[in-house]
């Protein structure tokens, strides 16, 4: 069979199949507009978070995550240099298994955690296993931050604002988890700007004492000298220790010293002002964000699909003869040999 002989064989049988080509294609099509009719639509929402701080903190201190990591400097909101540090920390496991373990009062005090692994066993997929819940509450995080981690993005928009949104086939849980998540990522930044400007005052009283038990050694030490009286070597004359090189590094380090005293001041004053308000702007309230697969759309390319697939079954047997012909041809051709032509 040449390559002329199975296109016209190919052509015949998807001619006169084309019947059940066509059959084949409406009952894939039916199954695909089923599919996309019981789907559940997803609801997303949308909440904008914002650090508040009083306009004269930019002077001193900033409200950015990257500032508060010793990285930069920037305004009193989340801008491009804090974007990828405070996107991680929405995004983190932390973060996830944090809200997971929240318990919700309006659900008979049930986690987080359990509402999801129970709405997720009532739609899951038939291809799909059940999840099951374990006894222990470490796994039972663990399993609600694997199912939100697909449910959360955020990002940074144009005016350094952080965006967080949250999606789900349930309007009451989207409201629900968005406001847990938006305090969770709050609480942490909060939680770090404290303990920032807790360990900044901590460094610098730390150095303040530091340098003024070396002070302290230099005055000893100047004690000690000035009560050595030295003599000639005629014993007439007596004369002291010069001081000049002690004297030098004793102010240098008061020097340091005051003005780790001025520093002082300025982080016992962002120790004090160091708890932010973290304002949501647009809260997570509907109407949400739907997204459903459409029906016709999944109607056609399950009809397409069909009608591929059952074609392809068709012309299989075919290919396969054509095939194995070509290969038997080429394997035979190379064995048969070659006889020289001895005639003179």
């Amino acid at each position: 069979m040449n390559s002329k002989h199975l296109l016209q064989d190919i052509v015949r049988k998807l001619l006169g199949h084309k019947i059940l080509i066509i059959i084949a294609g409406v009952i894939l099509a039916a199954l695909f507009f089923l599919k996309a009719k019981t789907t559940k639509p997803e609801y997303t929402s949308k909440a904008t978070v914002f650090p508040l701080s009083n306009p004269s903190d930019n002077a001193i201190s900033t409200s950015t995550l990257s500032a508060l990591l010793g990285e930069s400097d920037a305004t009193k909101n989340f801008s491009s240099e804090a974007s990828l540090n405070i996107i991680e920390l929405a995004l983190s496991r932390n973060v996830r298994e944090c809200v997971a373990v929240q318990r919700v009062p309006e659900y008979k005090n049930k986690t987080v955690s359990e509402l999801l692994v129970q709405e997720y066993n009532d739609n899951h997929s038939f291809f799909s296993k059940k999840v099951e819940w374990p006894a222990d509450s470490i796994s039972q995080a663990v399993i609600g931050g694997k199912i939100l981690m697909p449910e959360i993005a955020a990002k940074i928009n144009k005016n350094g604002v952080l965006e967080v949104n949250y999606t789900n086939t349930d309007t009451a849980l989207v409201r629900l988890i968005s406001n847990i998540l938006i305090s969770q990522i709050s609480q942490f930044y909060i939680t770090l700007r404290t303990e920032k400007a807790t360990e900044d005052y901590n460094f610098v009283v730390n150095k303040i004492d530091s340098l003024n038990a070396i002070i302290a050694q230099f005055d000893t030490k100047q004690i000690q000298m000035d009560n050595t009286t030295l003599f000639t070597p005629g014993g007439k004359l007596q004369y002291e220790i010069p001081k000049e090189n002690l004297n030098d590094a004793k102010l240098m380090v008061s020097r340091e010293r005051d003005a780790n005293i001025n520093n002082r001041e300025d982080a016992l004053w962002r120790l004090q002002k160091a708890t932010p308000i973290v304002a949501t702007l647009d809260k997570p309230n509907p109407p949400y964000d739907m997204s459903k697969p459409s029906s016709i759309v999944y109607a056609i390319i399950g009809f397409i699909v069909g009608c591929l697939l059952m074609a392809f079954i068709l012309i299989v047997k075919p290919l396969y003869t054509f095939v194995k012909a070509e290969v038997h041809k080429a394997v035979f051709s190379e064995e048969t040999p070659v006889v020289p032509n001895t005639a003179s």
